[in-house]
């Protein structure tokens, strides 16, 4: 397995650099993994970008100091601080809508045991009118985890967004975003590492993850730097 650590130097090449990854391990037929910190940004569902108020809630997250951008998995529009941890594991596959719910088990799964490490007990499922709201979800005090998939050709790509703090700043950024999309969504639904009794520290929740996703294979490690 491929573990690449850190971020690239702005948001557009950070996201190329993720979907690069991607097109490596179909060409090489090996999993890669990828856990960072992205950018400070609010990044949009396609649903989202279907809504007739769509600019409203883009100029509700520019106000706030975030940037915006969509994404291609999941479905609604989600925050990362600069101190949110995003995962992304690719998987090289022969039939990838075959083991979808597999793959979903698998993640919630590792993420789970990872925030136990932490000291955090978290259980599936989410609290009513969450945060890009969805079936794969792990919560503890609120929602700390979503999880999403995208499957191409020949690789099926798991990805999670994991609050570690800033719950309240995520509150307030989302508030008036889902507000102008029309979304129902409960503030208080937001949970974080932090608020259920875990570190606050992003680079131990990140070193958690990483056990739990590769700490039984061999690893090879890619810094992704600044530069690129």
């Amino acid at each position: 397995m491929r573990v690449l650590y850190g971020r690239c130097a702005n948001i557009d090449t950070d996201y190329e650099r993720t979907r690069a990854m991607t097109n490596t391990v179909e060409e090489r037929e090996e999993t890669a993994l990828r856990v960072w910190r992205p950018h400070r940004q609010i990044a949009f569902g396609r649903r989202d970008a279907r809504s007739d108020s769509y600019g409203r809630a883009r100029e509700a997250a520019r106000e706030r100091g975030y940037a915006v951008r969509e994404r291609e998995v999941g479905g609604r529009a989600v925050a990362y601080t600069g101190r949110t941890v995003a995962v992304a594991v690719a998987t090289p596959v022969e039939d990838a809508r075959g083991a979808i719910q597999a793959r979903y088990d698998d993640a919630s799964d590792r993420l789970r045991d990872a925030l136990a490490r932490l000291g955090v007990d978290a259980t599936t499922g989410e609290p009513p009118d969450a945060f890009c709201p969805g079936t794969h979800s792990l919560q503890s005090g609120g929602k700390i985890v979503g999880i999403a998939q995208r499957v191409h050709r020949h690789v099926a790509v798991v990805a999670a967004i994991v609050l570690i703090t800033d719950h309240d700043a995520i509150q307030r950024v989302l508030d008036p975003v889902y507000d102008a999309l029309g979304v129902p969504f409960d503030p208080d639904s937001v949970g974080s590492v932090a608020r259920a009794g875990g570190t606050t520290d992003p680079e131990a929740v990140i070193g958690a993850i990483t056990d739990a996703f590769a700490g039984d294979r061999d690893v090879t490690v890619e810094h992704v730097g600044a530069g690129e």
